[in-house]
């Protein structure tokens, strides 16, 4: 059983590879046996994951992407699928502007749209364009919790995330027949300098582990075991679906244990 999750002879494109769950899925998809391209905004940081990649027998190398420019990511793609195939797209970055609908100024949400709607269709549409003619291929993007629930400060990254399921379900629809698996990974709070903020406000930082059941946040290696499960040939009858790997976030409420449990 252990060969199904075996990535050996497929090329990754992890994108978001520098830091936090990108870097953990990159290292886990090449010691999985995946040659990967550590792809980032920050060419110098990814090129240190793929270092230490390199330093334990992986086949791993580094290159720029924004995925933001639509030319950028068809050509990073179209390189890597003429140089040695594609199999396996990963996108993991996305941006947040915590604060009340009312103060949101038009740059604020032009910049979250861009990156997390914008910059995610770029990547979902050009993986399509190179892996449909293939016949195959697994595209993995990432949403979140504030898919399905919010809290105050949350309006525009909630409504990019829901938006991404929806993306991943229509690419799923039409990428299916051609024999390309989409799906989402739905992580809970996971500690990545992105989250950094919060940790440093003990109250909500503590407000936070208490929502999840088992009390405390997640790590970003904790999002290797579902990415490399959806790129694996393990998940080949799973597409159009969202994996949340959330600490039971969304399975409990959390607000009140009634006397006696």
């Amino acid at each position: 059983m252990g060969g199904l999750f075996d990535l050996t002879g497929k090329t990754a494109a992890v994108i978001g590879g520098a830091s936090g769950i990108g870097e953990a899925v990159a290292l886990g998809c090449a010691r999985q046996g995946a040659r990967v391209m550590c792809l980032d905004v920050n060419e110098a940081a990814a090129g240190k994951v793929a270092a230490r990649a390199a330093s334990e027998g992986c086949a791993c190398e580094a290159g720029a992407l924004d995925i933001r420019n639509s030319a950028a990511v068809d050509a990073v793609f179209d390189r890597l699928a003429s140089q040695h195939g594609l199999d396996i797209v990963i996108c993991t970055p996305s941006i947040n502007v915590r604060k009340p609908i009312l103060k949101y100024t038009d740059d604020e949400v032009s910049r979250v749209l861009d990156v997390n709607i914008k910059g995610n269709f770029n990547v979902l549409r050009s993986a399509g364009r190179v892996m449909t003619p293939r016949k195959k291929g697994s595209i993995i993007l990432f949403s979140s919790v504030r898919s399905q629930v919010v809290e105050p400060g949350q309006s525009v990254y909630a409504a990019t995330k829901a938006a991404i399921v929806q993306m991943v379900k229509t690419a799923a629809a039409e990428f299916g027949p051609h024999g390309v698996r989409v799906n989402a990974i739905g992580p809970g709070v996971i500690e990545t300098p992105l989250t950094a903020p919060i940790k440093a406000n003990k109250d909500w930082y503590q407000a936070y582990a208490a929502k999840s059941v088992f009390n405390r946040w997640g790590q970003p290696e904790e999002m290797v075991g579902p990415s490399v499960f959806l790129a694996s040939d393990a998940a080949s009858y799973v597409t159009g679906t969202v994996l949340f790997a959330d600490g039971g976030w969304l399975a409990a409420d959390g607000r009140f244990t009634p006397p006696g449990m």
